[in-house]
């Protein structure tokens, strides 16, 4: 349970029992608050009020009580007011430290509706999260629609060329302004009583101005559509947090800054280009399911079976176009033999939950190699443009899936890139884009395409046999089987890593499980600026 307001009572004295009623008026979903005073409630001297709240106690004195007035300290009234405090009626914070362990994690943090409030809170409210590209808004006026922790925005490049985040409401009745998912304007126009802003969110003109109280204002900061505080961008790639304060963007990229280096690095003209719309796609589970999975080299052999024994029985001539092969040469590198996945791919782990799984192709049709004429003129235009040495550390860098947590993971080596949005504990969507690499040739974008169709596409074998999975994960959580999952694969075997971070011996370890929940745990305990960056060794 949330707190949406913050009521003043810095000259107020409220009677226990009103106040009782104030705090769960406050409440998105009013339950059953953990309020000892049993005496005010029925009459018993002498039982002290105790609020407990996520991340402290409030406790008021038998005469207070007594009295029938309450008068909150300062102190008391910042922590339990502040716009960034979460408060439960079931949960201590030694109730939510208890449910991560080194090596296993209770299965309540994927099935709890009341956790998944406080996630969207303490890690989608206060981490940075990516949001779009920098060429989604080209020019000024251009713009698309967003959701972070499950609040409509709208990110817009302004007149001045500065990236602008606004919360996507009408500060006049609150409705929705923008509606489409990406555009052109000049203005945005609120469709219900004609409220319209500048494109930095500021009131610019209000129908039948006359009518509103000689106070009223249009200059008035109060009057516009709110700015998200905080906005970056890396090499294109744009990234905010709903915090006004928290750990730097920096910090919160670290070493895996690196990833995204990588794939802007591939492109000849040193630039990407996101292009060939979007592919979205529903599943009934919870939104750690995901990123989990991305990096877990141990599950393809089972989960792609089907589709395994299906690319293996065909020739590789069957297709000519390109799309085919790709397909086929997909699924088969999915049934390597586990000593291939234990000992060839890699896994790594930084802080702030980020980690990125090695390559695991080594099909040159797959994987473009110098025999491909389509990567021999790619090749060649790196050259031309970086240099040979250049080209050669580009091209030797080989990373498969770098997850940024909690929200986003991206290919450099077919340029796709995946955002995860949290619908509900068992709902989540998940929106996969393509990249263009400018200066490279435009059959490189096709064969992006083609991949994305494998792996991302409605129709594709691979990514239903995962949504099957989380599924079947939901609905088996759902049971009263074991409850705790062990996520320990690894844990007396990791090695520390030269860029500040851990790596699996093995690459089926599940230490970038390990290295998400160490962040899971920094977040939800309010702490994103050290806590989130801790590891366990």
């Amino acid at each position: 349970m949330l707190v949406r307001s913050k009521p003043d009572f810095r000259n107020t004295a409220m009677p226990p029992r009103r106040m009782a009623s104030r705090l769960a008026s406050d409440f998105t979903r009013p339950r059953r608050l953990r309020i000892g005073a049993a005496g005010c409630a029925r009459g018993a001297a002498g039982a002290p009020l105790r609020l407990t709240i996520l991340s402290g106690i409030v406790s008021l004195s038998p005469a207070t009580v007594r009295r029938g007035r309450v008068a909150l300290p300062a102190a008391a009234r910042a922590l339990i007011w502040s716009s960034r405090m979460s408060m439960t009626a079931n949960y201590s914070p030694e109730d939510l430290a208890r449910m991560v362990e080194p090596a296993r994690v209770h299965r309540r943090i994927y099935t709890d509706p009341e956790i998944f409030e406080l996630e969207m809170s303490r890690i989608f409210g206060t981490a940075w999260v990516y949001v779009g590209h920098e060429s989604q808004i080209k020019k000024p006026g251009d713009y698309f629609t967003a959701r972070v922790a499950r609040k409509p925005l709208v990110i817009v490049r302004a007149k001045d060329g500065s990236i602008q985040a606004l919360h996507n409401q009408c500060a006049h009745r609150g409705a929705m302004v923008v509606a489409n998912d990406t555009g052109c304007t000049d203005e945005f126009q609120c469709c219900y009583h004609g409220w319209t802003y500048h494109l930095d969110g500021r009131l610019k003109a209000v129908p039948l101005n006359n009518g509103y109280p000689e106070d009223f204002d249009t200059k008035n900061p109060k009057t516009a559509m709110v700015r998200v505080p905080r906005v970056q961008s890396y090499r294109g790639f744009i990234f905010l947090s709903l915090a006004s304060e928290g750990q730097s963007f920096e910090d919160f990229l670290g070493y895996m800054k690196t990833s995204l280096d990588d794939m802007v690095d591939r492109a000849p003209d040193g630039e990407l280009e996101i292009a060939g719309g979007v592919f979205k796609h529903t599943y009934d589970g919870n939104w750690k399911l995901y990123l989990e999975n991305l990096c877990d080299a141990a599950h393809p052999w089972y989960t792609h079976r089907s589709s395994i024994a299906a690319a293996q029985q065909q020739k590789d001539d069957v297709f000519s176009d390109g799309t085919g092969e790709i397909a086929i040469r997909q699924m088969r590198q999915n049934g390597a033999p586990y000593s291939f996945w234990e000992n060839q791919v890699g896994i790594w782990t930084y802080a702030n939950g980020h980690s990125y799984l090695g390559d695991y192709h080594d099909d040159s049709k797959l994987v473009a190699a110098l025999n491909d004429p389509t990567f021999r003129e790619y090749h060649s235009a790196m050259e031309t443009k970086k240099g040979k040495a250049e080209t050669q550390r580009i091209m030797e860098v080989r990373r498969w899936n770098s997850n940024f947590y909690p929200n986003m993971s991206m290919m450099s080596q077919f340029q796709q890139l995946r955002v995860i949005h949290p619908i509900s504990v068992n709902k989540t969507v998940v929106h996969t884009y393509c990249f263009k690499l400018k200066g490279a040739p435009d059959q490189m974008f096709r064969n992006t395409v083609s991949f994305a169709n494998v792996v991302n596409g409605t129709g594709s074998l691979v990514l239903t046999d995962d949504l099957e999975i989380y599924n079947r994960i939901a609905l088996g959580l759902s049971s009263e089987g074991a409850e705790w999952l062990e996520i320990g694969r690894g844990f007396t075997s990791d090695e520390p890593d030269p860029h500040g971070g851990r790596k699996g011996k093995n690459s089926t370890s599940e230490v970038y499980i390990r290295n998400m929940f160490d962040a899971w745990r920094g977040y939800m305990f309010g702490d994103s600026g050290s806590g989130a960056k801790k590891q366990v060794a």
